[in-house]
């Protein structure tokens, strides 16, 4: 800034000249000085209180439009911000296609030690070993007493259990609030639901995250808030899921089978009503993975989509739909099936080296005639047949929504000849769950129509594309029926319920190549009722031998035809079916007299 100088000579010198008082202009300059000084002090303070002014303003607005919120909005409890709050965030429930509970969340504490905070370590240890007899006293003591601040002591405890730590009364034995996955109808559909763990942790919460089964394939929708809490809800009925396991296992038992599984599946909406696989196990205390050995031989192995084994005879009934589809033959077209007869040099030969002879096309499914259904196939052919069976879904893992349904991919020959196209027919060459053959049986009872396997509640037909004619899948349940009737499933009956069926019986393969003589995957495929077909069971046995005859039995027809018959007969009724009498022919009753 530039300073006027007081006595400025400019002033002076003239007014001395004319003998006025130099003084004065001194003092007026002075004054001049000072007023400037302060209008600008007032100017500066009239800024300051603007800026002040409208300062509080807006901090009475932001109070005044909060009060307003406040006001207008429902009340509710204050939400803690801290990072345990986050992790704590609640799973959804996981129910049944009628709303019943298969796996919710139950409120418990994990226990922890802070060793500083401890009065008595070595009574602390001995106390918690006599309330947990699985802890090694030693181990705490050595924890209690070492240079940890830390130390977990229980993930998971019991009210009861609470309370007795509780009374042993050391301030540094401390309890974290938790939230645990339970599964209140223990081990049933276990394999479907999979298990829940604990993920990200703190000392005040857990994350719960799924770890397998429909846990972990629907982890993102189960633990997101912004699906308000809504359940998962999945096509299982338990009431039948619960009578099915009943009876596959004591069907396991008595067949002395090493596993068994079975599937059943709506034929319109593909929704799996029922999924089971045997032995089983407990999700609230889900067993650890094995490391070594056979992986099939596992609790948590589950049969019905990640067991890939070669379904014997119940393949039968594609290759003779598919021949049905392209005019090459009608029910009632007769195949010599009478051997000898050599593919690629290998000789094609029947159960028990038996020899039908000409056969009928429906023959042929219902006696379970290996030649007659290769020939068939050699007139089909390696290219349609692997187009045919690719589009019933034999060449990918199924779209069943559990994880393990991605490991469930079918064995394919790595080159597809005539042997392969021959094999194959009657269910050799090609390994395959019993997901995917459920999924291939409800083409041929809704008519033609592709369906995927659901673990999720549908509403309506969820029939997809045509990949079969409805007179060929009409002709195919036709024969399924006679197989029951007359054939080789004539344990499956059921009366009622008309079932209709094709057995399987595979031999075992050896881990390193070759087939075991005295193991095999015994199966039987059904579609019930068979006239109007409403759903499909696949029950397949591991290595079943029936023992009540002089000579063990081991093919489908001795052991997985029973325990699918005694299914069907104890969930018929649960599915809303009633039984009703098949139409037969009558009497040939000849009228002589009106009177």
């Amino acid at each position: 800034m530039i300073r006027t100088p007081l006595r400025p000579l400019a002033q002076i010198l003239p007014a001395r000249a004319a003998g006025e008082n130099p003084e004065a202009i001194e003092f007026e300059n002075l004054r001049n000085r000072h007023e400037q000084m302060r209008d600008r002090m007032r100017q500066r303070a009239e800024s300051r209180l603007l800026i002040l002014g409208v300062f509080f303003m807006c901090a009475f607005c932001v109070v005044g439009a909060r009060m307003g919120v406040l006001a207008t909005s429902e009340p509710a409890e204050p939400r803690a911000i801290a990072k345990g709050s986050i992790i704590s965030a609640s799973r959804a429930d996981i129910v049944d296609r009628y709303g019943r509970l298969l796996a919710t969340n139950f409120d418990t504490h994990a226990l922890y030690a802070q060793p500083t905070q401890m009065v008595d370590p070595l009574a602390a240890a001995n106390g918690l070993v006599q309330i947990f007899p699985n802890l090694k006293e030693e181990e705490l003591i050595r924890g209690f007493t070492g240079k940890r601040k830390f130390l977990w002591i229980k993930k998971k405890i019991s009210p009861e259990q609470m309370q007795a730590v509780h009374d042993i009364g050391d301030p540094g034995l401390l309890f974290g609030p938790r939230d645990m996955r339970l599964y209140p109808n223990g081990t049933l559909a276990a394999h479907v639901l999979g298990g829940a763990s604990f993920g990200k942790e703190g000392v005040s919460a857990a994350e719960v995250i799924g770890v397998a089964g429909v846990e972990k394939y629907f982890d993102d929708y189960l633990r997101d808030p912004a699906n308000g809490r809504k359940p998962l809800q999945l096509s299982l009925d338990l009431t039948v899921q619960a009578a099915v396991e009943r009876v596959l296992m004591g069907g396991m038992k008595i067949m002395n089978a090493k596993g068994a599984t079975s599937v059943l599946m709506d034929v319109e909406t593909g929704e799996i009503i029922s999924a089971v696989s045997l032995p089983n196990f407990d999700p609230n205390n889900r067993p650890r993975p094995m490391i070594t050995g056979d992986q099939s031989d596992s609790p948590l192995f589950n049969r019905s989509v990640q067991g890939v084994y070669e379904l014997g005879s119940t393949l039968k009934i594609f290759a003779v739909a598919q021949a049905l589809d392209l005019g090459l033959i009608s029910p009632s077209t007769i195949v010599d099936t009478a051997g000898p007869m050599r593919i690629g040099g290998f000789p094609i030969g029947e159960f028990r080296n038996k020899n039908y002879g000409k056969l009928s096309v429906t023959d042929i499914i219902v006696k379970s005639s290996n030649r007659g259904t290769g020939r068939i196939a050699l007139q089909i052919g390696a290219k349609r047949q692997q187009h045919f069976l690719r589009s019933l879904g034999f060449f990918e893992p199924t779209t069943f929504e559990i994880v393990e349904a991605a490991t469930g991919k079918p064995l394919l020959p790595k080159r597809w000849t005539d042997l392969s196209t021959v094999t194959i027919s009657y269910g050799h060459g090609l390994s395959s769950s019993p997901m995917h053959l459920a999924a291939g049986y409800a083409v041929i009872a809704n008519g033609g129509r592709l369906v995927k396997p659901t673990i999720l509640k549908k509403e309506g037909s969820q029939m997809g594309e045509r990949v079969m004619l409805e007179t060929s899948a009409r002709a195919a349940r036709d024969m399924l029926r006679k197989v029951v009737t007359q054939g080789t499933a004539s344990m499956g009956e059921v009366p009622g319920y008309a079932v209709g069926g094709k057995t399987g019986t595979a031999d075992k393969p050896k881990p390193r190549g070759g087939y075991y003589e005295d193991k095999v995957i015994a199966t039987f495929a059904t579609i019930f009722p068979s006239h109007t077909p409403k759903y499909v069971l696949i029950v397949t046995l591991d290595e079943p031998v029936e023992t009540s005859g002089d000579k063990p039995r081991r093919t489908a027809g001795w052991t997985a035809v029973p325990v699918g018959a005694e299914i069907i007969r104890r969930i018929a009724p649960l599915l809303g079916l009633r039984p009703t009498v098949e139409p037969k022919a009558l009497a040939d009753i000849t009228l002589t007299s009106s009177n």
